[in-house]
């Protein structure tokens, strides 16, 4: 059984969902906010629901923008979800003058108002060609925000709503879902698996 997966909290996620999906998977977690953890745990999870500016601010009261920065930084199994994508990027049109974690070499903007905004529900996922964690499926998605093209240096899971936009990231052990991998089914805990080095089970 695996028992170091951090959940670095953001203030505002719903951290009982992600803690759930794992303990299905015969994984224990803890929720903390020590940077010097956030750096040295087999692998971390950034959740995501709620705001990009108040969940910065969180991160750096807790000083813990630079661990997660050096972690991603080396390739360290770190997973993060919804908002805690948009927190790896440069910006967000959600929270203006804010930034991000500058990892991801994009910004985020808000959905074209010719569509539903948010995205609740279930939407098809089509992965990359070649990728150690990403697969085609259905997901599930509540986002008001999102990337609409695929940065350089990720390989990049794509979907579409009001257009094409990023579904999910990956370099090395690092994986950003713009959707919640806890509330997509079979779907999410196959991802989840993978992640955690489970993958032949899955």
């Amino acid at each position: 059984m695996l028992s170091d997966v951090v959940i670095v909290p953001t203030g505002v996620a719903n951290l009982a969902s992600v803690r759930a999906s794992l303990r299905r998977l015969g994984a224990r977690s803890v929720v903390d906010a020590d940077p010097v953890r956030a750096r040295s745990a087999d692998h971390v999870i950034l959740p995501g629901v709620g705001a990009f500016g108040p969940a910065m601010q969180q991160l750096r009261s807790n000083d813990l923008g630079d661990a997660l920065r050096e972690r991603v930084g080396e390739g360290r199994p770190t997973l993060t979800i919804c908002l805690g994508m948009h927190i790896l990027c440069v910006d967000s049109e959600e929270s203006p003058g804010v930034s991000g974690l500058g990892l991801v070499d994009a910004s985020v903007r808000r959905y074209p108002a010719t569509v539903r905004v948010p995205q609740f529900g279930w939407n098809r996922v089509e992965g990359p060609q070649s990728s150690g964690y990403l697969r085609s499926g259905y997901a599930y998605f509540a986002n008001a925000y999102r990337l609409s093209r695929a940065p350089q240096g990720w390989d990049c899971a794509m979907a579409e709503h009001g257009g094409p936009f990023v579904a999910a990231l990956e370099r090395g052990d690092v994986v950003a879902c713009q959707f919640h991998p806890e509330l997509s089914g079979l779907y999410g805990a196959a991802l989840l698996g993978r992640w955690l080095g489970q993958g032949a089970a899955c």
